[in-house]
């Protein structure tokens, strides 16, 4: 048995499959960042899934692709934990780019490779291998574009009086914007950048009014300048995403990049599918 996993600091998605690619079952957890959990909270969220906990001696392979998994420290601290929980399966820990690579480009073509959900991410594909050319520090410095990002932008515009009164009356509706709550749930509650991405979506909700389609194309912007064009062939090879901000802010997409003349390649919300095929075409 084959446990494919797509994890993002939100949530993961786990798929067990035979060796002809069946499924055996499907279930989620919720996201497996090192950056951000200890061995004790990675256990505790597997232990938390029946499936996974009673399949455990039955893995023979276990292929992981998620955010945080990005230096070799982090991918040997989950290596580990993973190797003790699964003790009978091949483990395998890629970051979560490997996971949109494989999702989006099934023909194995050059292409650059983007992740635009919680957080954020780009890389180039040349067909093999995988090449970055900006190291990830992390929701707090970086992550352009991403649903925290935007979340965190959210807010302060909320703080500062700078939203619209007719929105921060939808916001309030939406939220709790106490400041007891939103400081618990930032400097004493895991996964403060998962909080964050939750406030997407009154974004995405109201894209359409000229606030948020400021801060959405604003975003954008800014992943193109500081992301994209790091590579000097932006403009000759598609530019594939994964990731719910990407999926729900595809015609936003589409718009910023006719104007910097970029194509717009396979758009996925999650990748999770393409790795069953690219999976069982690899065994």
């Amino acid at each position: 048995m084959k446990l494919i996993v797509d994890s993002g600091s939100t949530k993961a998605d786990w798929i067990a499959i035979d060796d002809s690619g069946k499924i055996l079952f499907t279930t989620q957890t919720l996201g497996l960042n090192p950056e951000i959990l200890d061995e004790e909270e990675v256990i505790e969220r597997l232990n938390d899934r029946f499936d996974i906990l009673q399949n455990k001696n039955e893995a023979t392979h276990l292929f992981f692709y998620g955010a945080g998994c990005g230096t070799e420290r982090m991918k040997l601290f989950l290596s580990q934990v993973f190797q003790a929980y699964f003790p009978n399966a091949i483990v395998v820990v890629e970051e979560d780019t490997y996971a949109a690579v494989f999702a989006t480009t099934p023909k194995g073509e050059k292409a650059i490779v983007s992740i635009l959900g919680t957080g954020s991410n780009c890389s180039y594909f040349d067909g093999k291998e995988l090449h970055q050319k900006v190291q990830s520090l992390g929701y707090i410095i970086m992550d352009d574009c991403s649903g925290n990002v935007f979340g965190k932008e959210l807010i302060r515009k909320y703080y500062f009086n700078k939203m619209p009164q007719h929105l921060a009356v939808e916001f309030e509706k939406e939220y709790d914007m106490t400041p007891d709550y939103i400081k618990s749930k930032l400097y004493k509650e895991a996964n403060p950048n998962a909080y964050l991405a939750t406030f997407a979506k009154f974004l995405i909700q109201h894209k359409e009014d000229p606030f948020c389609k400021k801060i959405i194309y604003k975003g954008m912007k800014s992943f193109v300048k500081n992301y994209i064009r790091q590579y000097d062939n932006y403009q000759e090879v598609p530019v594939h995403f994964v990731g719910s901000i990407a999926f729900y802010l595809k015609e936003e997409l589409e718009v910023t990049f006719e104007k910097y003349q970029i194509k717009l390649g396979n758009v996925l919300r999650r990748p999770i599918d393409g790795l069953i095929a690219y999976h069982v075409a690899n065994k």
